[in-house]
């Protein structure tokens, strides 16, 4: 049985729904009877199967209060402010001397994304917002101090602090124009535990990550992390310079490995499995009040028919430069343009992402450096007259950037294509040599970051490469689909 999507509810009833309401904090009840009906709603089962499991779901009250004449129009589909905490109190200590957890919480939002869920059920587009964002909060009572504060600038992730989930709330919707549907929310202890549930992600990438702060250190290649080794991949800010950009690209690839995992292991349709699973979810994450038994059936019916690309992510386009807060701090500010079409197609229930040309060629290598940051030479190797031209075009075409002007080498024919670089650029040579497959590399000291190509007799053409994350300050809408994200 197929259930049809459901109308959105009009503003009236929703907040007819929150007056009636009194606060609920009813952790993990009735875990049995939820994992089995959600499994029979995952399945296809109807609405009236699933009325009142919402009470095992532990609650918040980010709308309270909230009149609906100051909140941006809701429109079709469903839109959820995903946030992560910092709360740390619920894990041991032995679990945070291993995953680098010591320290006082902050109080603050560590994670914000906002989750479109499109009217038809078949597309997810995920959001990620930077933590350190610009923000204006608008007045409000500090949670801390009991006073009123005036309209102030903030890192958005300091709206948390001051006034909990109802003031990220409103500044999430005051900044994107969004009317957000429902709002969820997870803790340090919380993620771990889910992913644990589900048996572990796999994560792949091309080059080794560490990072001292939180201790990870995964090598290149695939990996499964449990738990507490995905807080440490999703946390890490100090691999490279990418810093906040990287680390939310490394959430979005985490999240769709999590979605692949789920709806392709058999854990929606395997009874004890899903037990195991739910007694997890429901317990670790905390919804507001108003997060009802149909929505439990939209997820459910959403997920059994999605695929890695049936979801996409991005995060929200930056300016050039940042904004300094009164009083010091910088923060980083959305571009004014691509952030606002962002938003707007999330309002119209549009794809973020472009549609896709069906696939004409081999899959692209997932490279390190993206190769518009690398500048190549080109010299011809062999008797074809032209090639180290039509070399050097086709380098230009898969993304690379040509440098000089194409020649012969001085030093007669070659068996095989040579690249040859500097050392210190080493990570650049390996992705030159994912679009030349077979290419012999040879280190030059001193040749600068200038890479150079002699084609040789056993040149078969370029491999389409892409970057595994897009280089910090990339401009424009870089979003990417989940069967990108996810491993090959």
């Amino acid at each position: 049985m197929t259930v049809p999507p459901r109308p959105a509810r009009s503003a009236a009833r929703r907040t007819a729904r929150e007056r009636g309401r009194s606060p609920r904090r009813r952790w993990g009840l009735r875990i049995s009877a939820i994992a089995s009906v959600l499994l029979m709603t995952a399945s296809g089962v109807g609405h009236a199967m699933v009325t009142g499991v919402e009470e095992g779901i532990g609650r918040v009250h980010p709308f309270q209060g909230m009149p609906e004449r100051e909140r941006p129009t809701g429109g079709d589909g469903l839109n959820f402010l995903v946030v992560g905490t910092d709360g740390r109190d619920k894990i041991t200590s032995a679990e945070k001397r291993k995953y680098h957890l010591g320290g006082a919480p902050c109080h603050c939002t560590d994670t914000l994304m906002l989750v479109h869920l499109s009217a038809g059920r078949d597309r997810a587009s995920v959001v990620s917002l930077p933590r350190d964002s610009y923000a204006e909060v608008p007045a409000h009572k500090d949670e801390a101090t009991g006073r009123q504060r005036p309209r102030h600038a903030v890192k958005l992730n300091a709206a948390y602090a001051e006034g909990g989930p109802g003031l990220t709330v409103r500044t999430v919707e005051h900044m994107t124009g969004v009317h957000i549907d429902h709002y969820l929310e997870v803790d340090f202890a919380s993620f771990m535990r889910s992913v644990d549930a589900v048996g572990g992600v796999e994560i792949c990438t091309v080059r080794p990550l560490k990072d001292r702060y939180t201790g990870l250190d995964l090598p290149a290649g695939k990996a499964t992390l449990g738990g507490g080794q995905a807080l440490q991949y999703v946390r890490s800010r100090h691999i490279d310079g990418s810093a906040d950009l990287g680390r939310m690209q490394r959430q979005q690839r985490f999240l769709a490995s999590l979605i692949h995992k789920v709806t392709s292991s058999g854990v929606l349709m395997n009874p004890v499995r899903f037990r195991e699973v739910a007694d997890a979810l429901l317990t670790s994450v905390r919804a507001d009040s108003d997060f009802t038994a149909d929505d439990l059936v939209d997820l459910g019916q959403a997920m059994r028919g999605f695929t890695p690309a049936s979801s996409e992510f991005l995060s929200v386009p930056l300016a050039p430069e940042g904004v300094q807060l009164p009083g010091g701090g910088t923060t980083v500010r959305w571009d004014p343009v691509a952030a606002k079409q962002v938003f707007q197609a999330l309002r119209d229930d549009k794809p973020l992402a472009a549609p896709k040309k069906p696939a004409s060629g081999p899959r692209p290598t997932v490279v390190d450096v993206p190769p518009d940051q690398i500048r190549v030479r080109v010299d011809n190797g062999t008797g074809r007259h032209g090639l180290a031209r039509s070399v050097s075009k086709a380098l230009g075409a898969a993304g690379f950037l040509p440098s000089g002007i194409p020649g012969d080498a001085p030093d007669g024919p070659h068996p095989k294509t040579l690249i040859s670089y500097d050392p210190r650029w080493d990570r650049s040579a390996q992705t030159l040599a994912a679009a030349l497959p077979g290419a012999e590399l040879r280190k030059v000291a001193g040749q600068g970051p200038v890479l150079r190509v002699t084609t040789g007799q056993d040149y078969a053409g370029v491999h389409p490469v892409r970057a595994e994350e897009p280089a910090p300050g990339t401009p424009g809408i870089a979003t990417v689909t989940g069967d990108e994200a996810a491993c090959p």
